[in-house]
């Protein structure tokens, strides 16, 4: 084994470091993960990282870390010391490993029935990485980050998304790429106080909804798709949800719909 990576000047370090920002993510087509539970995740659905950075006596002081340290060392990583690992990750404390691993390449998606999302200008990354692990939750397939939307590979919504990354068909676009998506499907716009009910409507066929932004709801161009609208009734003054609220409601009323039809 390598001598332990100490210096937070090192060449390893500081290319991880470089994948906080989507300028360096970009150019190394590579994210950052971070922590026991998202390696896991990620080499549990099939994703080899490219590179590894390990802190071996942090990782041993837990059964799960311990079992994570074989499996790494079955694929090779590089050891580091805990001023390493916090150069080169994003949070304060990486838990005791941090990695890089590839941008996904967008994938023809077979959609078998699935309601398809469209995430229209979501700026918060907690939020983002809330609607994808309830999108991966409620079975929606694919999501499509239209522009103007966070980046979904940023740390703070790989944190978020607890796993979904590695799990779900993802394509940020513009509007064309986005259209060949959508084509053959019923476009629902969730709306404020307009439309129809979310319940009323038959998310058993092929559909997509759009969730807009959280301070300006959808954009012209996602309105523009729209083929109807579609809202959650409320009681009290309350004038709308969170976007990531407003989807799992809507996306597990889909879902509901989907398993009465297969059962």
């Amino acid at each position: 084994m390598a001598e332990a990576i100490s210096s937070p000047d090192n060449e390893k370090v500081k290319y991880l470091r470089s994948l906080r920002d989507p300028q360096g993510r970009q150019r190394a087509r590579h994210f950052l993960v971070e922590g026991v539970r998202l390696l896991e995740e990620a080499l549990d659905a099939g994703w080899r990282p490219d590179l590894i950075l390990a802190d071996e006596k942090a990782l041993t002081r837990t059964p799960r870390g311990t079992a994570l340290l074989g499996r790494l060392a079955q694929i090779g990583f590089w050891p580091a010391s805990p001023r390493a690992l916090r150069a080169a990750a994003e949070t304060v404390t990486p838990q005791g490993v941090v990695a890089a691993l590839p941008l996904p390449e967008p994938l023809a998606v077979d959609s078998d029935g699935q309601t398809a999302l469209v995430v229209d200008g979501v700026a918060d990354p907690g939020n983002l990485g809330t609607i994808l692990r309830t999108a991966e939750a409620a079975g929606a397939r694919p999501v499509l980050l239209a522009p103007g939307t966070t980046d979904a590979f940023a740390p703070k919504v790989v944190r978020a998304g607890m796993g979904a990354h590695f799990r779900l068909p993802l394509l940020t676009g513009d509007w064309d790429q986005i259209d060949a998506q959508l084509a053959g499907r019923t476009v629902w716009l969730a709306e404020a106080g307009e439309g129809r009910a979310y319940y009323e409507i038959d998310w058993r066929r092929p559909s997509a909804l759009i969730v807009g932004g959280e301070a300006n709801g959808p954009g012209r161009e996602a309105r523009d798709r729209a083929d109807g609208k579609v809202t959650i009734p409320m009681q009290g003054p309350t004038e709308s949800l969170n976007a990531a609220v407003a989807a799992a409601v809507i996306l597990f009323e889909a879902l509901r719909q989907r398993l009465l039809r297969t059962a």
